[in-house]
């Protein structure tokens, strides 16, 4: 079973919970002013929307967002007059926290020290 993660298409920027709801308040014209500022840096990049969780502010984008991006947005947030830019963190995109595990499964070195273990090997294997 696959499970989908979260999208590169988002920001998560961490903050606190007041700083969080007091940026909600004015979402609409954040997004505004946020895609304004990218707009006048020359990128093709558009906020979506802007979504809040209790520690944290997840900033949905049309494309996948460059460093520039980031920094644009970290500035326009620490900057905005309601936040506490001290309990503001910086912006990122989101982690990948999937992986395969795989154990038990004995290894037998080749005879040959130069051979390698292959993938062509470990699907015997499995």
């Amino acid at each position: 079973m696959t499970m989908k993660g979260p999208s590169r298409k988002q920001v998560i920027i961490p903050m606190s919970a007041e700083n969080a709801l007091s940026f909600m308040k004015n979402s609409s014209s954040n997004v505004a002013n946020i895609n304004r500022q990218l707009q006048n840096a020359k990128t093709d990049i558009l906020v979506n929307y802007i979504r809040s969780d209790s520690n944290r502010i997840t900033i949905i984008m049309n494309k996948v967002a460059q460093p520039s991006d980031l920094t644009i947005i970290d500035q326009f947030i620490k900057n905005s007059c309601d936040l506490n830019a001290l309990q503001v963190e910086e912006s990122r995109l989101p982690k990948s926290k999937s992986y395969l595990k795989i154990i038990g499964i004995p290894f037998y070195p080749h005879v040959n020290l130069q051979d390698r273990l292959t993938s062509a090997d470990i699907e015997i294997i499995l």
